[in-house]
């Protein structure tokens, strides 16, 4: 038997389906409105599609040496010309770049999640709050760079540990970030009419502070995206990232330094990558700031 549901039930949840649609429709109208958004959110997609198809369909391999063909400048046969070993450095770039983008995307998930997590329970417990607040002063005290290096160089030069490194780096940022959100909200009437009537803390962090915070997280959470594939670059430029003969964007940048004035294209196309992915993680996180925060001035256009 089916159960009847008021008429008046029936209508409230209709309005809701309805409201909730055009909440949506408004956010998609105003996403394709905003250049910055569909500038950065277009350049990472093509970036994705190329590595990922590049990957499927590729027949070389990006640890294969071919000594009689090195320093080959592009052409029909090696569209990236070749390396200093004769390996095919589009097939290198492609690689590098699915090592780079997993690296710095596993770092970054990791980071929002222990950030997230940090930064709510130091807003909501005092005692907490000094604890955690002060380790992460002392982290924020070294430079980025450093810190990463001296971390992989006690675990040793792999992607797990470069994946480590950037999120020890970056989860102080993202803790401070959620920590004042949730502090502002913490003080709201409707925090307080919550802990009036019971409702457990775990209730009150996750169901109603959490969710409020997320507008400033998600925006910084494209630019430690974009942070996280610059710092994968720079430890494997230094010898502290990815290992060799392993690709990626950073290593293959420092194999090409030594002839950078002989053969510019080993330093030329991971280069480019490098930008196009850190540009559109930049502008892609500028416009949905725009869109976020109903305050800016481009929001409202």
């Amino acid at each position: 038997m089916g159960v009847n549901v008021p008429i008046e039930n029936r209508d409230i949840l209709q309005t809701k389906t309805q409201l909730k649609k055009e909440r949506f429709r408004l956010f998609v109208r105003r996403f394709l409105n905003n250049r910055l958004a569909l500038i950065g959110s277009s350049i990472m997609i093509f970036l994705l599609l190329f590595v990922s198809f590049s990957l499927l369909f590729m027949n070389s391999s990006p640890l294969e040496i071919d000594p009689a063909n090195r320093l080959h400048a592009p052409s029909s046969e090696h569209w990236f010309g070749t390396d200093t070993f004769g390996r095919d450095l589009f097939s290198r770039v492609v690689h590098g770049g699915f090592v780079s983008l997993a690296v710095g995307f596993s770092a970054t998930i990791i980071t929002a999640i222990i950030g997230m997590i940090i930064g709510l329970y130091a807003s909501y417990y005092k005692f907490l709050d000094h604890i955690l607040m002060r380790i992460c002063d002392g982290l924020l005290a070294f430079p980025d760079v450093l810190l990463a290096i001296a971390i992989t160089a006690v675990l040793g030069p792999r992607p797990i540990n470069v994946v480590i490194a950037i999120t020890v780096v970056k989860i102080p940022t993202m803790a401070r970030i959620v920590r004042s959100s949730a502090l502002v909200i913490k003080e709201q009437t409707y925090i307080e009419a919550l802990k009036a009537q019971g409702a457990s803390s775990w209730r009150t962090l996750w169901m109603h502070i959490a969710p409020n915070t997320l507008s400033p997280y998600i925006v910084q959470i494209t630019n430690v995206f974009a942070s996280a594939i610059i710092l994968e670059a720079g430890l494997s430029f230094l010898g502290a990232g990815v290992p060799a003969p392993e690709p990626s964007w950073g290593n293959i940048l420092y194999d090409g330094k030594v002839v950078i004035f002989n053969a510019w294209w080993m330093t030329f196309f991971p280069g480019v990558f490098i930008v196009l992915s850190v540009l559109g993680l930049n502008l892609f996180g500028d416009g949905l700031r725009d869109l976020l925060d109903p305050h800016t001035n481009k929001a409202n256009k």
